[in-house]
């Protein structure tokens, strides 16, 4: 099962901002253009043209030099949302050794959880579980917080610890409920070995 890039669009006016870094093409613009056309997925997908939705993207992200991070990241999301995961995992680890963080904060947040379920779906899911970790000890954390936790759970399942995910689901379920928060809290770690 592909992971569904599509689902963790960020808005435009969520986006870090960006400068063109010297191609001449407003960053505003570029954004806005491929929005429109991750707007427009379900039709290629309709019509059975993942590969016209790729080439599309690739028109665009060659606006901007070749590795340029965010560009990449887009790149990446296409590949994941078509079928291409092998493809897609070599753009989201080029786009962040290419600095997407300081690019846009956004996108690196929604690049480590996609790169992280696009190695699981790989069957890499220790990988996957090694990322989501480091994610987790970020000092500034991950804006998208809860979704970490969600695709870390199933990386565990993959990885045949079963019960370590459902202990992180309900640890991360707990503070969204109404009552029962510690009960739920302290039968989440009971689920681990001691001393976890």
């Amino acid at each position: 099962m592909t992971s569904d890039s599509r689902d963790g669009r960020v808005s435009r006016g969520s986006r870090g901002s960006r400068v063109s870094r010297g191609s001449g093409v407003s960053s505003e613009d570029w954004d806005r253009r491929v929005e429109a056309l991750w707007d427009e997925y379900d039709a290629y997908e309709r019509l059975g043209d993942e590969a016209g939705f790729r080439a599309a993207m690739a028109r665009l992200v060659a606006e901007f030099p070749d590795e340029d991070p965010v560009g990449l990241f887009e790149m990446a999301s296409a590949y994941d949302s078509t079928d291409g995961e092998a493809e897609a995992a070599d753009h989201y680890r080029r786009a962040l050794a290419a600095g997407l963080g300081e690019a846009d904060t956004a996108r690196r947040d929604q690049a480590v959880i996609q790169f992280a379920s696009t190695l699981r779906n790989l069957g890499r899911p220790e990988e996957s579980i090694a990322l989501l970790r480091l994610e987790d000890t970020r000092e500034e954390g991950n804006a998208l917080g809860d979704a970490v936790a969600a695709f870390l759970a199933l990386a565990l399942t993959d990885a045949g610890r079963e019960r370590e995910a459902v202990s992180l689901l309900l640890d991360t379920l707990a503070p969204h409920l109404p009552r029962y928060q510690r009960s739920v809290r302290n039968y989440a770690a009971a689920l681990l070995p001691p001393g976890s």
